[in-house]
């Protein structure tokens, strides 16, 4: 399966439809599909959309099925992947993504499938990020019902999700293949209270043949959460991760891993002042031999309101630890699942070793076009650890090297939303390396991204 050549998107890139829709009587599109209700459309009044024959098929009684698809294409050059280091040629390629799901609801349940396939046309070195021929990416069954005063959610499969702003645990939405886990979910919701306990084993691209996709007692993620809504002026999570994996490897350890996480996550409003708090510890062992590491991230902004394009002028603060001996306990931090967009598109900048500054400007000429300028400063927290590149992939020649400066990085993004199902996108992103990664033979490097998107 694959698309190489889609003019009919190209046609509807000319303009929105005329059967755009009012987003105040349809459920808006989700980054998760299953979580939309299209059973709004049981009111005959309102399937005013030429395809909304398969957005509600009614059933038995109050049971409905109804089917959407994801189309996500994306041209990319970089020009210097890992800075160079590498050694590969400036590559440009297709990134090709496309989603189809089925989603049934009856009585409180609901059946849930989605299949992809990812391809990279002309991508030269290709990861199990950027390619899955067609494969089951969520399939799973849930249950929603009440318990005493609150709610109890349960959901067994397979099946994405994310937290917060997605630093370490995620759907991975920024690159071309998702993030799936196979896991066993529930979560209590009580008032402002939400309790959520998971076991889950990460799914694992491996691209090889249709449907081949998979999990195994090699790579583990359970978890319990806590959350507590407006608590103050913001809302407060807090959770314990389990994180297991055989065989890893990093600069100076290396074995089978286990790390204990302790996340505390904090965000809120306070007038025109947004901000995001977290920040997370992990202990435990790789190949025998303790871990002790720690990340912090926060971004603060402030919305002019009223001001014409109501400018947005924002300022984030990253840190994670690097390894600083070869004897004592082990501090590299590990990212776990971080969702690839965080810094930018690009996947130079890891969050492991960092110390990371980046002030931004985004305006709004208008509700559907967003347009935002930052300027990316970057640090290593010790230099007796390499420099990463995402998500947590070491410079070679970088550990134990060099000054803690690594690079600072110019980034413009926009975004332009056409109508409720589709949406273009651009992204530019120029590296200025330090001399660290120059003595590793790294250099500048530009990246930059074209990408139309269209959900229904």
């Amino acid at each position: 399966m694959n698309f190489p050549a889609k003019p009919w998107l190209v046609l509807l890139c000319l303009g929105p439809p005329a059967w755009a829709q009012d987003a105040a009587t349809r459920p808006a599109i989700q980054t998760q599909r299953w979580e939309e209700d299209w059973s709004v459309l049981a009111d005959p009044a309102l399937r005013t959309g030429p395809f909304d024959a398969g957005k509600y098929v009614p059933l038995t009684g109050n049971a409905y099925l109804s089917f959407g698809a994801n189309l996500r294409e994306r041209v990319e050059a970089l020009d210097a992947l890992q800075f160079g280091t590498l050694r590969q040629k400036s590559n440009a390629y297709l990134l090709d993504r496309a989603e189809i799901d089925l989603d049934l609801h009856w009585d409180g349940w609901e059946a849930f499938v989605q299949l992809e396939d990812d391809r990279a046309l002309g991508k030269t070195r290709i990861t199990a990020a950027d390619a899955d021929r067609f494969d089951v990416e969520e399939a799973f069954v849930a249950h929603t019902g009440p318990i005493g005063d609150g709610a109890l959610k349960l959901r067994v499969g397979r099946q994405e999700f994310g937290f917060d702003r997605q630093r370490f645990v995620s759907s991975r939405d920024g690159p071309n293949v998702r993030q799936p886990f196979d896991a066993l979910w529930a979560d209590y919701e009580l008032g402002d209270w939400r309790i959520i306990s998971f076991a889950a084993h990460p799914v694992q691209t491996r691209d090889q043949a249709a449907f081949d996709d998979g999990s195994s007692h090699a790579l583990v993620l359970d978890g319990f959460r806590v959350e507590r809504r407006a608590l103050g002026p913001g809302n407060l999570a807090v959770y314990y991760l389990r994180y297991e994996r055989a065989e890893a490897q990093f600069p100076g350890a290396s074995g089978n891993e286990q790390r204990n996480a302790l996340d505390l996550h904090y965000n809120g409003r306070v007038g025109a002042i947004d901000f995001d708090l977290e920040a997370m510890g992990q202990q435990g062992q790789i190949g025998g031999r303790p871990v002790l590491a720690w990340a912090f991230g926060q971004r603060t902004g402030y919305t002019f309101a009223g001001t014409r394009w109501n400018p947005v002028v924002s300022l984030q603060f990253d840190a994670a630890s690097g390894n600083t001996s070869r004897t004592r306990s082990f501090e590299t931090f590990n990212p776990l699942f971080p969702n690839g967009s965080y810094f930018n598109l690009a996947g130079l900048t890891g969050d492991a070793n960092l110390l990371h500054v980046k002030p931004a400007v985004s305006i709004a000429p208008d509700p559907t076009l967003q347009i935002a300028l930052a300027l990316g400063l970057q640090w290593r927290q010790t230099t007796r650890d390499a420099t990463y590149t995402f998500p947590v992939q070491p410079i070679a020649n970088t550990a134990g090297r060099g000054s803690p400066w690594s690079a600072a990085y110019a980034q413009l993004d926009a975004t332009k939303k056409l109508n409720d199902n589709l949406a273009l996108s651009f992204e530019l992103a120029r590296y200025q390396v330090g001399a660290s990664i120059r003595q590793a033979r790294g250099r500048n490097a530009t990246y930059a991204s074209v990408q139309a998107s269209l959900a229904w």
